[in-house]
């Protein structure tokens, strides 16, 4: 059964950092691409970052450039969001999810969140 596992999240104040963690199990992580999602209230959920397999090529939603960097260890099936100077508006829960090979539009696997906020 394939499963990812969120954590990390917690309440942060402003300009603080986070590292998230999404622990997979189940399949094959280095084949797959992983994305990080986030949801904030009474929001969609937004596609935040990815990083592909083969070559690890990483994608970025613009909005988050510059203070977000993810990264993977597939030796310990690991895929992290390392989250700097954080704002109030980057609250919500942090979803990662999987897919095979490269990076898209759909998920196959998709971990329960982490909810993370910003706050004074």
């Amino acid at each position: 059964q394939s499963q990812l596992v969120e954590s990390g999240g917690g309440l942060v104040q402003p300009g603080g950092s986070l590292r998230l963690s999404c622990v997979t199990s189940g399949f094959d992580l280095s084949t797959s691409a992983v994305g990080w999602f986030r949801q904030a209230p009474g929001k969609e959920r937004e596609s935040l970052a990815c990083i592909a397999s083969f070559g690890g090529t990483i994608e970025y939603v613009d909005s988050v450039k510059g203070r977000f960097s993810i990264s993977r260890d597939n030796a310990k099936n690991t895929v992290y969001l390392q989250i700097n100077s954080l704002k109030p508006e980057d609250t919500g829960v942090y979803y990662c999810a999987a897919r095979r090979s490269y990076c898209g539009d759909d998920y196959d696997y998709w971990g329960q969140g982490t909810q993370v906020t910003v706050s004074s």
